[in-house]
Order: structure tokens, then sequence, then C-alpha cells
């Protein structure tokens, strides 16, 4: 059930960072490490392309005022709670963050230097207010991101970065898990697009 949210009442939703239950975050390791041990740089590639091109037509039906009003949606496999009340604008703003953050983690990897500070699901939550100008904002991420994955000579590095769900990763690694994230992503804005629709 998809519902549009009540200006007067906030829904009571888990704090950012909470995490998945846990049942769903070991299938998700699981899955994660099927994908990584399967896949290549090209794969991995192609798929975030994939999620960016499909992104891109979903975000072309928005104007600027459905683009900025939160929806509450039932909850994707691989999202936190905190983030199923949230606008298309909103959703692409944590997509630019993220970006932003892997494409400085794998450049960092990728040059055998050890990233600064510790990765957290809270701390790549979006502001309030995002506005249509965003949208620029986050294809510009994404060209980054798909620059530094290019340059970086080999991925298979020999340090690592730590994910808070899915442990110590090498840039190949996180390299494998920006495409599914841009996938959760996008069906999360499918879900909102379709719960403005109602």
């Amino acid at each position: 059930m998809v519902a549009r949210n009540n200006a007067d009442s906030e829904p009571k939703l888990a704090p950012p960072g909470a995490g998945l239950p846990t049942p769903e975050l070991q299938i998700a390791r699981l899955l994660f490490r099927l994908r990584r041990w399967g896949g290549n740089r090209d794969a991995f590639t192609a798929r975030f392309q994939r999620e960016r091109g499909l992104i891109r037509a979903l975000v072309l039906s928005c104007d600027a005022g459905s683009g900025s009003r939160r929806v509450l949606i039932e909850r994707p496999r691989g999202l936190e709670d905190s983030s199923r009340n949230w606008s298309v604008w909103m959703t692409l703003d944590h997509l630019r963050i993220v970006n932003g953050e892997i494409t400085r983690v794998v450049d960092a990897l990728s040059k055998g230097v050890a990233p600064k500070g510790v990765a957290s699901t809270a701390a790549v939550k979006p502001g309030q207010g995002i506005t249509e100008a965003v949208v620029a904002a986050y294809e510009d991420s994404c060209d980054a991101y798909l620059a530094a994955v290019a340059a970086a000579p080999d991925l298979d590095s020999a340090l690592k970065f730590p994910h808070p769900w899915f442990g110590p990763l090498d840039a190949a690694g996180w390299h494998a898990l920006s495409g599914a994230h841009m996938g959760i992503h996008r069906e999360q804005i499918q879900r909102i697009l379709t719960g403005l629709r109602q």
C-alpha cells in the first residue's frame, strides 16, 4: 500500500542508520558476495549505467512540484525504514551524496591510499528543501563516478574500506555495490511516482 504524506502528521519511522532487519541483511550480504564473485568491472559499470538511464527516464516525468513532494511508500528491500518518506528530489540528493562518497573511496583505494573517515548510512541522508537543481548535480555525480572508475588502473585494490553492512571492500567491491544501490533507489522513485498519481 502506498500513501501520500499528510502534512499534519509525520510518520513514525526508524532513525537514520538503523539498518535493515537482520534476516534481510543476511540475505543481502549473501547476494552481494555472489554478485561480486560473478561479476567484473565492465558488468558493474553496465549496471550502473543501466540504472542511471532508468532513473533519468523516471525523473523526466516529474515537474518541480511533484518532484519535491514527499510520499510515504512501502519499504523496498534494501532500503532503510527512515528513507521511505522522501521526495524524488530527496532521493536524487541521496544518490548524489553516495555517488560522491563512492567516487572518493574508489579513487583513493585504487591509488593505494586509505580513505579518511567512516562510511555511515546515517550520514548520507538528504537535506530538506531540495529543489529541481539536484537533477543536474546528481547527473554530475554519475559522470564523476564513471570517470573515476574508468581512470582506475586496477580495482582489485590491496587496501579496503569498510561498508557498514558489507564489511571491508576493495575498490572493485565498492564498484559492485554502486549499481545495486542505484537500483534500490530507482525502485524507490518508481514507488514515489506511483504514490503521487494516487
